[in-house]
């Protein structure tokens, strides 16, 4: 008969840190709930239409808590992902606010969306 594994000892309960970057695991999916239904309900557009119309009170409809509506509120995807958003969820709601792949990826490097798309030119040729 096999020995039984305890799920300690298959997983470590702590993710190893990798500086700079979030790791979406099961903590990070139950604090970003709220958000990531949210941002699921954007598959339809009249989801859409209702958040463009009154931004705050959709997001108090899903019980988004003060972090998850200023991250929204200052377009920051990369505080949204730190409010525990699923990048592929947060998709939808970056198209809805405007915010282009060039504009995330400046974000993520600290610049300006300009310099990354210089940068991304330069390292076209």
């Amino acid at each position: 008969m096999p020995d039984t594994i305890k799920q300690s000892e298959v997983a470590d309960p702590e993710p190893p840190a990798i500086p700079g970057t979030t790791i979406f695991d099961g903590r990070q999916a139950m604090k970003g709930y709220a958000l990531n239904k949210m941002c699921y309900s954007f598959n339809a557009a009249a989801a859409r239409d209702d958040f463009v119309a009154d931004e705050e009170a959709y997001m108090a409809a899903f019980g988004l808590n003060e972090d998850q509506k200023a991250a929204v509120r200052d377009r920051n995807v990369l505080d949204m992902i730190a409010c525990g958003g699923n990048v592929y969820y947060l998709a939808k709601l970056a198209g809805i606010l405007g915010l282009s792949v060039q504009d995330i990826g400046a974000q993520q490097t600290g610049m300006t969306t300009e310099e990354f798309k210089q940068k991304l030119l330069g390292a076209a040729r």
